[in-house]
């Protein structure tokens, strides 16, 4: 496992075929991997712990439901690209396009427990408490340094990207979705049991 502030061994980040699958299955998968962002102040990152999975015309709550749109259109792209968005005229979400090419699918990052750059994540968050530097997906964007400039950002590439720690699968927890208004009960949120760095306590 690796400890907090050793970033010798970044590994290398997951391929194409990784998130070329279906969403929940990707995030899933997601919950244990490590987000790492490379940026001239620094590099920053750290495990995911909490994600949530949205879908195409079938999810009243995805950004898809409706077809597609100048803002959406990251979700209809690559898989293994960023969707970022701007939100309540203040923040960024950063999310992972799933599916096929023109298949509309996405994962929030909600939260992450922050592992590598530590000090830079605490000055451009402004706070000391390492519990409060990504928990939450806005949180999480700002400590990382990611903005539009990200959106649609190539995750195979060394810039910003996901890759495997290498420790086994880790226990799930699997809630209903929250932030949001409509289609909240599905069960799409996927978080690591036990972990004090989620958005929000187990439900």
């Amino acid at each position: 496992m690796r400890r907090r502030g050793d970033s010798a061994n970044w590994g290398l980040p997951l391929q194409r075929d990784f998130y070329e699958r279906d969403t929940p299955t990707v995030a899933r998968d997601l919950v244990g991997k490590i987000l790492l962002h490379r940026t001239r102040a620094g590099a920053a990152g750290g495990r995911i712990v909490e994600v949530e999975a949205y879908l195409g015309s079938t999810d009243s709550a995805s950004h898809a439901y409706r077809g597609l749109t100048p803002r959406n259109r990251p979700m209809f792209g690559t898989p293994g690209t960023v969707y970022v968005y701007f939100t309540y005229g203040m923040h960024y979400c950063m999310n992972v396009v799933t599916e096929p090419e023109g298949v509309p699918g996405a994962i929030l990052i909600r939260a992450l427990e922050p592992l590598f750059g530590v000090p830079l994540m605490q000055r451009r968050r402004g706070v000391k408490q390492i519990l409060d530097l990504a928990r939450g997906p806005a949180r999480l964007t700002q400590a990382l340094g990611i903005n539009l400039t990200q959106n649609e950002a190539d995750l195979t590439s060394e810039i910003l990207f996901i890759t495997d720690n290498g420790e086994k699968s880790p226990p799930l927890g699997v809630s209903g979705r929250i932030g949001i208004r409509t289609a909240r009960e599905l069960p799409l949120r996927f978080y690591l049991l036990g972990s004090p760095f989620v958005s929000r306590p187990e439900r």
